[in-house]
């Protein structure tokens, strides 16, 4: 059975077929890396280790690729904020050095190894020299020109050779729209059509962070043109089989790299995957609302949150928007917990029925529905004869199961004074209960009294006698 994916650029799902055979090169947008990732951006890069993992299931050779901006107008103002004036290169490297390092420790915290097995990270600062020489045979070729400020792309001309600029967004995006002159930032709204910038000459703004070079300029490389050619370094100049990314990367990132990189080589992509957008108690995710949230922030509510995100963002197709709530991320853990109990529990009856792994590749096939394909893998998980299977199906899905917490065991010395004591609280001699439970507590343990009113019992408490647990 083949895979079928929603293609952005036809705006049809469509079964896939590699260019290489049996080998899918799978690229990926990654951070930018300024400031710390939110959880936006983890569904993101979520959907495509789904997506990796999927292909992988269907017995394909994925090499998969991520970028790291770490150059471009956020990541060097905030190095300049942070160094000075003076910052140069090796000051800006320093500063996304650090998120970049977090940033791995969020994707393993979700379950998304970073070893180089698994994923190659290219950073955009390793790859100024290739980046330069692209802009150049752009320049060669007509494409491009340069101004005071630095090298542009010309839509007009890509306009007149290609006829397709806008294509990623609709068939007719540019009817009734007037490109304007320039446009340096990185990034703009679609009523800012203008040519963009390739290369930004050296600015009093960015302090001392520039690269040398006699015909472009002293400068540094605007954002789109950085994963045109990350790309094209990543599989030699073949075509990137799937490249992923949020919808909002739609325009103006991937419009431009496509125009950039067609004119070099074609085809560039020949499948485009987008994911929706994360909302936050249904509103868009902002400071300024309150409701932005890292993954630090999940941390601090509950252990393994990480694992709990994974597992709730499966529960929403990656085209649809998905909605988080904090009570749903609490009862995505709780489903997790289930899972693991299921599995490392006594197992239920044995079952041999292999319609379970075709009903899940069924629903993995059809566009990544993770939701069906979590329902089948929660109706197998815990059977007897089956735990291969079970695993496997974890594995492709990313789920991590929860290791369930062992009792430590009571020692006896412990639990005779805990049932002395016990008779004291009996007979109501409180004071020499209470000098037994500060012994009990001088050893590393606490004793928690119950108390039973009728049929009431508070959580965490059992109608039979004290628990005695180990000191955290």
């Amino acid at each position: 059975m083949s895979i079928r994916l929603f293609n952005t650029l036809s705006r049809e799902i469509e079964e896939f077929k590699p260019s290489g055979g049996n080998s899918v090169n799978l690229y990926t947008c990654g951070p930018t890396v300024y400031d710390t990732a939110h959880i936006g951006n983890l569904r993101s890069y979520i959907f495509a280790d789904v997506l990796r993992r999927a292909l992988q299931y269907n017995g394909y050779k994925v090499r998969w690729v991520m970028n790291i901006t770490d150059v471009d107008d956020k990541t060097i103002k905030r190095s300049v904020e942070q160094y000075g004036s003076k910052a140069t290169p090796k000051e800006l490297r320093e500063y996304t050095d650090k998120y970049f390092e977090e940033f791995k420790k969020d994707l393993e915290a979700v379950n998304i190894p970073t070893d180089s097995e698994n994923i190659t990270f290219i950073r955009v600062s390793d790859k100024i020299e290739e980046i330069k020489d692209f802009i150049k045979k752009l320049i060669k070729l007509g494409y491009a020109y340069k101004t005071g400020d630095g090298v542009y792309f010309s839509i007009e001309t890509y306009q007149k050779k290609f006829g397709d600029y806008g294509g990623l967004v609709g068939p007719d995006f540019l009817e009734g729209k007037e490109v304007g002159a320039r446009v340096k930032v990185d990034e703009y709204k679609k009523e800012d059509l203008s040519d963009f910038a390739l290369w930004k000459k050296q600015d009093e703004s960015d302090g001392n962070i520039f690269w040398e070079d006699e015909e472009l300029g002293n400068g540094r490389p605007g954002w789109h043109i950085e994963c045109s050619v990350i790309n094209k370094v990543a599989f030699g100049g073949a075509p990137t089989d799937i490249h992923t990314g949020g919808v909002d990367l739609i325009f103006p990132h991937h419009t431009n790299e496509i125009a950039q990189s067609q004119p070099i080589y074609k085809p560039f992509v020949n499948h485009w995957s987008h994911n929706e957008h994360l909302l936050v108690d249904g509103k868009k995710m902002a400071k300024s609302e309150g409701n932005f949230y890292t993954l630090k922030d999940l941390e601090k509510e509950m252990p393994d949150a990480g694992m709990a995100f994974r597992y709730l963002t499966l529960l929403t197709n990656y085209r649809k928007q998905m909605n988080f709530t904090m009570t749903a991320l609490k009862a995505a853990k709780s489903g997790l917990e289930s899972l693991s109990n299921y599995r490392f529990n006594e197992p239920f009856q044995y079952v041999s029925d292999t319609n379970y792994e075709d009903a899940f590749r069924e629903d993995l096939n059809d566009n990544l529905n993770t939701a069906g394909s979590l329902g089948v893998f929660y109706m197998l998980v815990g059977y007897k004869g089956v735990e291969p299977l079970a695993d496997k199906m974890a594995d492709t899905l990313g789920i991590k199961f929860l290791t369930p917490e062992k009792e430590a065991e009571i020692p006896p010395n412990v639990k005779e004074l805990a049932d002395e004591r016990e008779k004291y609280r009996g007979s109501k001699q409180f004071v020499k209960a209470d000098e037994l439970r500060k012994e009990i507590d001088a050893l590393g343990f606490i004793v928690e009294d119950t108390v039973k009113v009728e049929s009431v019992v508070k959580i965490e408490e059992s109608p039979e006698g004290p628990i005695i647990k180990p000191k955290k």
